[in-house]
């Protein structure tokens, strides 16, 4: 009966033909996509370089080529708009992932938060709160946090 009751709301929310994910809600990969995808979406529209930034982590830390990474941030958006909390997305991450994996997803998201050049209130707010939920210390963040920064400023020229 519940189930039914949940099919029907998702045919509402969600009509026949929209809902042809390539990844399923258990994939720590969406849920983790789904994150960044919120990450960079707290400060308004995605730059260009924050796109191009999430594009190029899900390529190397998840080993996908370009056109599964389109398909990854295509299903995530979709998720993200719908969510509406952060425990939905963590709680996979959880599930699905070790400590060293939740790790470097804190530190992605870091990376794109740092990849505009502007760390907002917002950005550190969620960024600590997605950190608690993935049982990551606040030690590890605030390093985390700082090698992002501090690699960012080696590589940057103008620094």
């Amino acid at each position: 009966m519940l189930d039914k009751l949940r099919q029907f709301i998702s045919d509402v929310v969600s009509p026949a033909g929209q809902d042809k994910r390539t990844f399923a809600d258990g994939d720590y990969r969406l849920a983790a996509t789904a994150l960044l995808i919120h990450v960079i979406s707290l400060d308004g529209e995605p730059s260009d370089t924050e796109k191009r930034k999430l594009h190029a982590l899900l390529e190397y830390r998840f080993n996908l080529d370009p056109g599964t990474a389109d398909k990854l941030i295509a299903d995530a958006t979709l998720v993200e708009g719908e969510a509406v909390d952060l425990y939905h997305f963590t709680s996979v991450i959880m599930r699905e992932v070790d400590e060293q994996g939740r790790l470097r997803i804190v530190e992605m998201m870091w990376e794109l938060v740092y990849a505009d050049g502007y760390v907002s209130e917002f950005e550190d707010n969620i960024v600590w709160r997605a950190a608690d939920l993935l049982g990551i210390s606040a030690r590890d963040r605030i390093n985390l946090k700082h090698r992002v920064a501090d690699g960012r400023l080696a590589s940057d020229p103008a620094s």
